[in-house]
Parts: structure tokens; C-alpha cells; sequence
């Protein structure tokens, strides 16, 4: 059984044209989210395709990037597959075919440059971030709680439930600043 997973990194993106790429492959079954794929956490459906394949299936995927971002959780999930006999295909990379050594070698290969290209975006953001700072034009996600002000309210006699109000916050953030 060919079983497809489809994953865009943000819920903007759309899922429709790797579904669709996938069930023309011949897709059985599609699993589909909208996570990002920096780490195998929170990445509820891949786990639920993992856990579906068995042996003699093959997981789908359009893009290699669309499964792992590092070498790391790449080979973690490709290992995962053959130790249950399972097999691994990428659509736009076709060549790669986890039962010969010539396809595990252009697996490896293309992670590597899928990892080096997400570094190299993440040097090009510090560096950007970096210059920002020197210009005073970036100064950070401004933090949602004041600890300090929350304190005072509460010394001042408020209680935990008006302070959340007034601030637009959980009463459990109040909590935590007061405890």
C-alpha cells in the first residue's frame, strides 16, 4: 500500500496540490498537517502515518523536505521504516529508493543540503536581526506580561481574576507572576 504524507509549515500555505500529487501517485491513504517541520514534535499526523504503515508498504512523500529538515530526524524516520519493512519514496526526487545503496546515498546526499539550506536561513535571520538591533529598529517580540505591574495589582489588593481582565491575560500567567 502506497500511504502519503503531505505538510506545509504554516496554516496559510495549502495542503491541496502535495494532496493531490500524492493520490496521483497512487496513494491509498494521505496523512496531512500544517506544522513545522524543524523537529519531529507536535507533528500529530506524521506519528499516526508512522504508526499506520506496516511491512510491504511504502510511505510518500512530494518533497524530501516535507518529512525531515535535518539529517538527524531524517535517519531517525527512514531506520524507523526499514526496521518495520517499510520502504521510502520521494515523488520530485525520484531516484530515491531506500532498497538500493545507490537511493540511500542520494537520500543521505539531499538531506544534507536540505539541513545546510535551513542553517544558512537561520545565519541569514540572526545576521538580519543582528543589523536591526544596531539600527534600534528591532527590538524583539515586546513580552506580553510585566511581572512587575502584576505584583503591585496584587499587593495593591486586586485579585487574580481582575488583574487577567485587565491586563488581557490568563489567570494561571497571574498566578505563576505571583507565586
Amino acid at each position: 500500500m502506497l500511504v502519503g504524507y503531505a505538510r506545509v509549515s504554516t496554516v496559510g500555505q495549502s495542503l491541496e496540490v502535495q494532496q493531490e500529487q500524492l493520490v496521483a501517485a497512487g496513494c491509498e491513504r494521505v496523512f496531512a498537517e500544517k506544522r513545522s517541520g524543524k523537529s519531529l514534535d507536535e507533528r500529530e499526523q506524521l506519528a499516526q502515518a508512522l504508526a499506520f504503515v506496516r511491512e510491504g508498504d511504502t510511505l510518500v512523500v512530494t518533497r524530501l523536505d516535507r518529512l525531515a529538515r535535518s539529517m538527524i530526524d531524517l535517519r531517525q524516520i527512514v531506520d524507523g521504516l526499514a526496521a518495520k519493512g517499510v520502504t521510502f519514496r520521494c515523488l520530485q526526487q525520484g531516484a530515491i529508493d531506500t532498497t538500493r545503496s545507490d537511493g540511500k546515498l542520494l537520500l543521505n546526499i539531499l538531506a544534507s543540503f536540505a539541513e545546510f539550506e535551513m542553517d544558512i536561513r537561520r545565519e541569514r535571520q540572526k545576521d538580519g536581526i543582528e543589523k536591526a538591533k544596531e539600527k534600534g529598529v528591532y527590538r524583539g517580540r515586546p513580552a506580553k506580561l510585566d511581572n512587575d505591574r502584576i505584583a503591585e495589582m496584587h499587593r495593591a489588593g486586586k485579585r487574580p481574576t481582575d488583574i487577567a481582565r485587565e491586563l488581557g491575560i490568563s489567570r494561571t500567567s497571574v498566578y505563576r507572576a505571583i507565586t
